[in-house]
């Protein structure tokens, strides 16, 4: 008895030896552990697996097949893997985003452009017509006649509007056709690129309309950046050569108009069917509408005539042409504006308005041959890159 238990210990110790026995064991006489990993087959191959005439401890090799592998660290918290959780996820939302990115980038694009050959062209008439209240008033009627024209014939949808809707629009009107005539009667009195260094502040009228108007408020961060834009405009102001009050005046009421105008036309166009370039075509007729009486009060068409003869006498046909652009370009830029503003937030869209002033400036500057001083232009950069500032800081 003593015998074969000893050689029963023997044949025991043999097998849970690291050498693997050379015959294969049968299978009814398998460990459950063996019967799984063999039930489970074969392990398929890597890169990684060592050489097969190198033998491993079975024990180990049973149990790397008994306890299954952890996730890998990028597998999301559900065990999913990456590539089953983007096939999980909605198909069409990334590239829905990047679209209304692409879009908003080429309104924005378009808008800069546009508004560049309006400033120059709304110089050229001021220069040789200086009466910013006709001006004012043939830019919105040139918009209007458009918009008339395209909803006859069928090439833009017409808005569905009621009477609650022009009610609301009003005081829109109202913000646009007061900023709309300060601007016209500010680059009437000083240069093109003085003016919009001026208008360039217009996130800090944003920000303080937001927040005694609105209630709304910022970080510290937001409030500290206005102090660049607020002492760049005014670096910039007491060093221009052809500095004039009522040119300055004008700029900056301008720039409270239509801070106003953007943000009542951003709650205007919440819940209403009106798309932004109809928005906008609505706008122009109002403004219109409200504009002609103090047009005709202001300058009237004794006024005009006069003025209209001798510009003609001095430019020749060319007037006509200049008075055609100005009008047809501001109805353009404004309405791909309002289209960007159908996207984006107010304060969003005044960023982007005061960046493309930094185009506007350059090509007035190239074009009119305007003198600037280095500390006219630090100021306007200052200004300009409390902008970003800004920006950075609402972000």
């Amino acid at each position: 008895m003593l015998a074969a238990a000893a050689a029963s210990s023997v044949k025991l110790s043999t097998a849970g030896t690291a050498t693997a026995p050379k015959m294969a064991f049968k299978p009814l006489h398998l460990p459950p552990l063996f019967a799984a990993a063999a039930a489970a087959g074969p392990r398929p191959l890597s890169l990684s697996a060592r050489p097969l005439y190198r033998q491993q401890d079975p024990f180990f090799l049973a149990s790397r097949v008994a306890s299954p592998a952890p996730p890998p660290p990028s597998a999301t918290a559900d065990g999913a893997r990456p590539v089953e959780a983007a096939a999980a996820a909605p198909a069409g939302a990334a590239p829905d985003e990047t679209a209304r990115r692409a879009k908003i980038g080429v309104y924005f694009a378009t808008w800069w452009a546009l508004n560049v050959i309006f400033n120059i062209y709304n110089k050229k008439v001021l220069n040789a017509f200086p009466y910013p209240w006709l001006t004012s008033t043939l830019s919105l009627a040139a918009g209007s006649a458009i918009m008339l024209a395209s909803w006859a014939t069928r090439i833009a949808e017409a808005p569905a509007t009621d009477l609650d809707f022009w009610k609301a629009l009003s005081p829109v009107a109202i913000a646009h056709t007061i900023g709309h005539v300060a601007a016209t009667v500010s680059m009437a009195k000083v240069a093109v690129s003085f003016t919009h260094i001026i208008k360039s502040g217009e996130p800090a009228f944003s920000v303080l309309v937001s927040r005694f108007f609105l209630g709304e408020h910022f970080p510290a961060p937001v409030y500290f950046s206005l102090l660049p834009i607020i002492g760049g405009c005014a670096l910039a102001a007491i060093t221009e050569l052809n500095f004039n009050m009522i040119g300055f005046m004008g700029a900056m009421i301008s720039n409270l108009a239509f801070v106003f105008r953007n943000i009542f036309s951003k709650k205007g166009m919440k819940g209403k069917s009106v798309s932004g370039m109809n928005y906008y075509a609505c706008l122009s007729m109002l403004s219109l509408v409200i504009l002609l009486p103090f047009a005709f009060a202001m300058e009237g068409p004794k006024v005009w005539a006069a003025g209209w003869q001798k510009a003609v006498a001095e430019i020749g046909p060319n007037f006509v042409w200049w008075v055609a652009a100005q009008s047809v370009f501001y109805h353009l830029y404004n309405q791909v504006s309002y289209m960007s503003l159908d996207e984006i937030s107010p304060l969003t869209f005044s960023i982007g308005n005061t960046m493309k002033r930094i185009s506007v400036i350059v090509a007035s500057i190239i074009i009119f041959h305007t003198p600037v001083q280095p500390i006219n232009a630090l100021g306007a950069a200052i200004a300009i890159l409390g902008t970003f500032i800004y920006s950075q800081a609402k972000q």
